[in-house]
C-alpha cells in the first residue's frame, strides 16, 4: 500500500516510517514540508501521491502553549484533520489519526482505566482541540482509525525521559522534583508504530486505545528509567500542586486497550519491559545526546 505520513519527522512519525517502509511504499512529510493547516498544500500532496492511507502524526502537542496559542492549536489539531479528511474523501483513502489521553478529565480513581466507550471530558485546551479533531474525522469519514495513546517517548525528538536524563547528568547534586499523583502508561513510540502496522495490515476501522500495559506515576517512571540507565540521581516525589502549569493535566491517564484485546491484535507489553528494551537499544545514543547538549 501507499502510505503518506504527516508529521513524519517527529517522535512517532519517524518510528512509523521505519516500521512501515519494510512492507509498504511510504512517503514521509515533516511538518516543515507539509503544513496540514494549508488546505491547498494538503490537496496538492494527496492529489499527487494518491495514498491508500494517510497516517497523521502531525499535531500541536505543547500542552501549556495551547492555552495561549489557541488559534494555532485549533488550526493544527482540528482544521488539519479536517483538511486531510476532505481531501481523502475526494481522492479515496483511509485516515489514521493519532489522538491522546488528554480527551479525558482523569477524575476516575486509579487504577480504573478509560476505555473507548467512556465519554471524553477534556480539562485543557489541548485536550479540547484533540477531541474536536476526532469528532471532525468521525463526522466526515467512513474509513478511519483514531488511535488514542499516552505518555509517549522515543529516541527522536524531546520527551520526559530525555529531560530526566539531562537533569540527572548535568546537575547531579540537584534535587529533581517529579509529580507523583498523576498516573498513566508510558508508551514507546517504536512499539506503538508496530501496533499501528498491525492495525493497517488487518484493515481495522474506528476508535482504538493503544498504550503499554500497566501504569505508574511520573515519579515512578523517572526512577525506573534512571535506574535502567545506571544513573544515580536525587529524585523526589511531589504533588501536582507543587508543580503548577498553565494547563490542567488529568490525574488518571490510564487507558485500556479494550478493542485491541477484544479483536486479538494487542501487542503492547508492560511499560517496564519496554523501558528496559528502549534503554538496551538506545543507551549509547541517549548518553551521546546529553553530551552534545552539555
Amino acid at each position: 500500500m501507499k502510505i503518506l505520513i504527516t508529521g513524519g519527522r517527529g517522535q512517532l512519525g519517524s518510528d512509523c516510517a521505519d516500521i512501515l517502509s519494510a512492507s509498504h511504499q511510504v512517503m514521509v512529510k515533516g511538518s516543515d514540508e507539509l503544513d496540514i493547516t494549508d488546505r491547498e498544500a494538503v490537496e496538492a500532496t494527496i492529489g499527487r501521491y494518491l495514498p491508500d492511507i494517510v497516517l497523521n502524526c502531525a499535531a500541536f502537542t505543547k500542552v501549556d502553549a495551547c492555552e495561549t496559542e489557541r488559534q494555532r492549536a485549533w488550526e493544527v489539531n482540528v482544521e488539519g484533520p479536517r483538511n486531510l479528511s476532505l481531501s481523502l474523501i475526494r481522492h479515496g483513502g483511509k485516515l489514521i489519526h493519532i489522538s491522546t489521553d488528554y480527551v479525558f478529565d482523569g477524575r476516575r480513581q486509579p487504577p480504573e482505566p478509560y476505555t473507548e466507550d467512556d465519554e471524553p471530558s477534556p480539562l485543557s485546551y489541548y485536550g479540547r482541540t484533540k477531541l474536536e479533531g476526532e469528532r471532525v474525522i468521525t463526522v466526515l469519514m467512513d474509513r478511519y482509525v483514531i488511535i488514542r495513546t499516552a505518555w509517549l517517548y522515543g529516541i527522536n525528538g524531546h520527551n520526559f525521559l530525555k529531560t530526566m536524563l539531562r537533569l540527572a547528568i548535568s546537575e547531579p547534586e540537584r534535587e529533581i522534583k517529579v509529580v507523583n499523583d498523576q498516573y498513566g502508561s508510558p508508551t514507546w513510540s517504536y512499539t506503538l508504530a508496530r501496533q499501528i502496522s498491525i492495525i493497517i495490515d488487518t484493515d481495522r476501522n474506528g476508535l482504538y486505545h493503544a498504550t503499554s500495559e500497566g501504569f505508574c506515576t511520573w515519579y515512578e517512571l523517572a526512577v525506573y528509567f534512571l535506574m535502567c540507565m545506571g544513573i544515580k540521581a536525587r529524585v523526589r516525589p511531589c504533588l501536582t500542586e507543587e508543580y503548577p502549569t498553565p494547563a490542567r493535566r488529568p490525574k488518571n491517564s490510564i487507558l485500556e486497550n479494550h478493542r485491541l484485546k477484544r479483536e486479538g491484535i494487542n501487542i503492547m507489553p508492560n511499560w517496564r519491559e519496554d523501558i528496559e528494551r528502549f534503554v538496551e537499544t538506545h543507551r549509547e545514543r541517549l548518553m551521546a545526546e546529553v553530551g552534545e547538549d552539555g
